[in-house]
């Protein structure tokens, strides 16, 4: 009698197990089907032709962040003295090339808003299509620029008056805002600036400043990931 007693309550224990894991199951696959199926788009890496928002934050030559969507990284800069732009989240298409010199990014002023638009040129726009490639919902990366090197100018004392610039105050480090037009590169000669750059003063002489308006790395994180 106790024998069969034993294998009485170990079959009912057995019986409880197997009902709370049915109905944990059951939880589980009404949460999965309540998701739909982007969740399985975020397991997958990016695709080609895929539409992708970013978050990102863009360094400038001496490798301090330029632009961000981070707001608290704005934020902790302005608290230090410093400034970087808080730009928003742009969406880029995986892999495919803008046919446009400017990809317009919006960006936030206390006094505009978000009525204002920063210049990315389109060869960053390319590494940021070409680099997302096989990236993960959330993941994050650093991604290079190519042409970075070849965004140095030399401007004029005379040329830096023109766009309301005194050289004497300028020092090696300082960041100036310049108005840009569509062309994938910085135009001292553009005469209607639609769009605004960052350069970063490199090297001071008595007659010139060198600026860069280069950026080797954009730091990308996968928000978002669409449909092909």
């Amino acid at each position: 009698m106790g024998e069969k007693k034993r294998k009485e309550e170990t079959r009912k224990r057995w019986t409880k197990v197997l009902a709370v894991f049915a109905g944990v199951l059951f939880v589980v696959l009404m949460v999965v089907s309540s998701l739909g199926t982007g969740w399985i788009t975020g397991l997958a890496g990016i695709k080609d032709g895929q539409a992708v928002v970013i978050d990102y934050t863009i360094y400038g030559a001496s490798g301090e962040p330029v632009v961000s969507t981070n707001s608290q990284l704005c934020q902790e800069a302005a608290a230090k003295g410093g400034g970087i732009i808080l730009g928003k989240q742009i969406q880029v298409t995986a892999n495919m090339s803008q046919g446009q010199g400017i990809v317009p990014v919006p960006f936030y002023t206390q006094s505009t808003g978000w009525s204002k638009e920063y210049a990315l040129f389109n060869p960053e726009y390319a590494a940021i299509s070409s680099g997302i490639v096989g990236m993960k919902l959330h993941e994050k990366k650093k991604i290079l620029i190519p042409s970075s090197s070849s965004m140095t100018q030399a401007w004029s004392s005379a040329q830096l008056t023109r766009k309301g610039v005194n050289m004497t105050e300028l020092t090696i480090g300082d960041k100036l805002a310049m108005g840009v037009s569509d062309n994938p590169s910085p135009l001292e000669n553009s005469t209607e600036p639609t769009y605004v750059r960052m350069g970063e003063v490199m090297k001071k002489n008595p007659e010139s400043v060198e600026l860069n308006f280069g950026y080797p790395s954009i730091d990308v994180t996968i928000v978002s990931i669409g449909s092909q």
